[in-house]
């Protein structure tokens, strides 16, 4: 009986801090550490014009700089950080405080991730120089963490590609892949002898140090794709730092601006993008296919939601040429764990025709995908399971 009253005391609680302060009457007011969770909440979604607050509701931040540090101090403090997130991410939204993560003390007091990136980059040009030192800070955090959580799994499956690709049906003897070797000869097995005699060898090419692959990555920085600038800007980097592939950034709205030469830092990387704007993928690709000189060994990614703002039949022609040419080309409506993306169907189901499925893809999936790509293997699977989740074409 005790445990069924905590549980029921619990529910009732939860149910205290989700409506607020106009359940006090029936459930009580909320005291100590839930009286300070419930004015944090309240702070935030309890605000607004007057005439759409609740009777009785006087809570929000206000646009205070002062209201706001605290308030980011005490939600980090009450709430785990993937709330503290989120939460973050509305307050921007609902209450217009973007102009106060201009401020130093205001990034200091954050809890730094990938949309609140995307905020300050949106906010570059128009940043003081007090409040960029800070915001450099909180972006090197984020991408610190996103290298960790990428790199490794990146250079694990792009290498391992790269090792199936250069496989060779005349290996020396060191170089044999015995357990594949074995498998393709299963028919030749000899019962009488109990062995199989192989007639085909499978094995790897010797290593090399000399660039196997060419990896271009264009990608939209229209205002909408800021999540996938951030993870794209870091991937780019992951790639640039392997030796085997030579790898070129290049991010566009309606101009086009070629990020390789900073590779070797994603900071600077992302501070060199400008979100916002209109696009012109057209354009983009016209510079990218100046890149591409060896079509067979090249693969080609292009991260966008497709809202072509130029010519449309000279961006399809283009890709039409570059796949003809050998090109391995993608095509992602989103680079993000941001769900289903919106998306120009009509470009997406003109890419398909020419060979090209346009879906969206989590940073988990990415690198199994440069995997697939890398080893030319047919990528609508990938196409069809983000598909099945809404997002692609």
């Amino acid at each position: 009986m005790t445990s069924e009253n905590e549980a029921t005391r619990e529910r009732l609680r939860r149910w205290r801090l989700v409506l607020g302060g106009e359940a006090a009457e029936a459930l009580g007011q909320a005291e100590g550490r839930d009286g300070a969770m419930d004015a944090a909440l309240a702070a935030l979604y309890d605000a607004g014009p007057p005439d759409e607050r609740p009777a009785g509701r006087s809570a929000g931040l206000g646009g205070s700089a002062p209201k706001v540090a605290r308030w980011l101090g005490d939600i980090r403090e009450y709430f785990p950080s993937t709330v503290v997130q989120v939460m973050q991410a509305d307050a921007i939204e609902r209450l217009d405080l973007t102009r106060l993560l201009l401020e130093p003390e205001m990034l200091a007091a954050v809890e730094p991730d990938v949309h609140l990136v995307g905020t300050l980059l949106s906010l570059n040009r128009v940043m003081p120089d007090t409040a960029r030192e800070a915001a450099r800070q909180v972006v090197r955090t984020v991408v610190d963490e996103l290298e960790r959580r990428i790199a490794q799994q990146t250079r694990a499956a792009v290498s391992g590609a790269l090792n199936r690709a250069a496989r060779i049906s005349r290996p020396r003897h060191a170089d044999i892949d015995w357990d594949r070797t074995i498998r393709a000869n299963l028919k030749h097995y000899v019962p009488e002898h109990r062995t199989v005699i192989p007639e085909r060898l499978v094995g790897y090419g010797r290593r090399s140090t000399a660039i196997q692959r060419d990896v271009v990555l264009c990608v939209d920085q229209s205002g909408s794709m800021a999540a996938s600038v951030v993870f794209s800007g870091v991937f780019a980097a992951v790639l640039a730092s392997m030796r085997s592939l030579r790898t070129s950034l290049v991010v566009f709205d309606t101009a086009v601006v070629d990020l390789t030469d900073q590779l070797a830092d994603p900071v600077e990387v992302l501070f060199g993008t400008q979100l916002g704007g209109g696009t012109d993928i057209n354009r983009a690709i016209a510079y990218s296919q100046q890149l591409i000189t060896r079509p067979r060994d090249s693969i080609f990614v292009l991260i966008s939601d497709l809202y072509e703002g130029g010519a449309r039949e000279e961006m399809l022609r283009r890709v039409a040429e570059m796949t003809a040419a050998g090109v391995q080309v993608v095509a992602l409506l989103a680079l993000s764990d941001e769900g289903a993306p919106a998306f120009d169907h009509e470009n997406a189901a003109a890419l398909a025709a020419l060979g090209v499925p346009a879906f969206a893809c989590t940073p988990d999936a990415f690198p199994d995908l440069m995997a697939a790509a890398i080893e030319r293997r047919d990528l609508r699977a990938f196409a069809e399971r983000s598909a099945d989740q809404g997002s692609g074409a």
